[in-house]
């Protein structure tokens, strides 16, 4: 049987961007992953955001995660050339009601560690973006977008540059804890068994089926699953904004807002659709809802002018969810296997957050 120190089951942000933290300590790195390419699932269906780490609670891991995950994947699309840009986004209150509720946002990032929130008149905000209508509105200044495929490949080249290798259309069967390490058993066309010290459950959506399938592993500490999908249509012409664009927060996510790709076309989404089984298809008529709560902030957004895009379904672990469901980095002190960490409900900000996760899975393994 062949045996490897380090294995990394899935090849998504987090996956690979743990892989990395892994081989650059020195770590014997393998990653393996179901599909044919990697980020194929969560981490490819984003809106693309680099978050601030505005609206979470305070003292959640996903909260401590994204802020300081945000500076380091600055740090790192500037290092290695990922395309980006710091555009910032405009959180906007549409009527009088609504802004008590930008001053509670602001409290909030304060509380998280976010002390750049600026708040602006509706004067003001019609100077930097005179297409939009609110009341008032924040302005998030290290919000950003960022290419996730080109930040995955470097990534992925910068891990296997210190010796991880990465085996493809691999999906991981099950595996058998042993006393000193976790056999993994795979399918694909050239099933094996593979002996590791330490296993990195990064899974996403695969995560709980995976963990069910270790033996050894307590299935009662294995959260639940909830798939809430989002549908995300594109702009027929260029949107008039050069910033992002929310609006007030809503239960289970962030509103249908306004986001930019780095050529400038416009998308809006996600929504929040709860579903039974895995479905990345789009339905046109789901547009129909999204007119209305568009225009509440963007009163000309033309008929017929939304197309359906692509869909992503975030790991919830807890239903209905929102911001208030924490990611679940389960290690040793949580299940009592000492080379084994499951990451579970990591949805967003998991693309914003996938450094600093990767940095903290590192440090649970000790060093021989």
């Amino acid at each position: 049987m062949d045996s490897v120190e380090c294995v990394v089951v899935g090849a998504g942000a987090v996956g690979l961007a743990s892989a990395r933290a892994l081989a650059r300590s020195g770590r014997e790195v393998v990653v393996l992953e179901a599909e044919q390419a990697i980020g194929l699932g969560t981490s490819s269906r984003s809106s693309e955001v680099i978050h601030a780490g505005i609206y979470y609670s305070t003292g959640l891991s996903k909260t401590r995660f994204c802020v300081s995950g945000r500076d380091l994947l600055y740090r790192f699309c500037e290092e290695y050339d990922v395309p980006h840009r710091r555009c910032g986004k405009l959180i906007v209150a549409t009527s009088e009601d609504e802004l008590h509720k930008l001053d509670a946002i602001r409290a909030q990032a304060e509380a998280n560690g976010v002390h750049d929130l600026e708040l602006l008149s509706r004067e003001q905000v019609a100077e930097m973006e005179p297409a939009l209508r609110c009341s008032a509105a924040v302005l998030s200044p290290s919000t950003g977008i960022v290419d996730s495929a080109s930040y995955m490949n470097a990534l992925l080249g910068d891990a296997e540059a210190h010796g991880a290798m990465v085996a493809l259309a691999t999906p991981v069967l099950g595996a058998d804890v042993s006393s000193d390490g976790i056999i993994v058993e795979t399918g694909g066309e050239q099933p094996m068994a593979l002996k590791a010290r330490f296993l990195v459950n990064a899974s996403g959506l695969g995560a709980q089926s995976f963990a069910r399938n270790i033996r050894g592993m307590p299935s009662e500490l294995v959260p639940p699953l909830y798939l809430a999908k989002g549908n995300y249509y594109s702009l027929g012409g260029r949107a008039p904004f050069s910033r992002l664009i929310y609006p007030m927060p809503e239960k289970g996510g962030l509103g249908v807002h306004l986001t930019l790709d780095l050529g400038g076309q416009a998308r809006f989404g996600p929504d929040v659709e709860w579903i039974e089984e895995l479905d990345y298809s789009v339905d046109p008529r789901r547009a129909d809802g999204f007119y209305e709560a568009i225009r509440r902030y963007w009163p000309d957004l033309p008929d017929e002018s939304l197309q359906p895009a692509y869909a992503g379904v975030r790991p919830k672990i807890e239903k209905p969810g929102g911001s208030s469901t924490d990611f679940m980095v389960q290690t040793a002190a949580v299940h009592g296997i000492p080379y084994l960490v499951n990451l579970f409900g990591v949805e967003s900000p998991g693309l914003t957050s996938s450094l600093a996760i990767a940095d903290y899975v590192a440090a649970q393994f000790p060093q021989s």
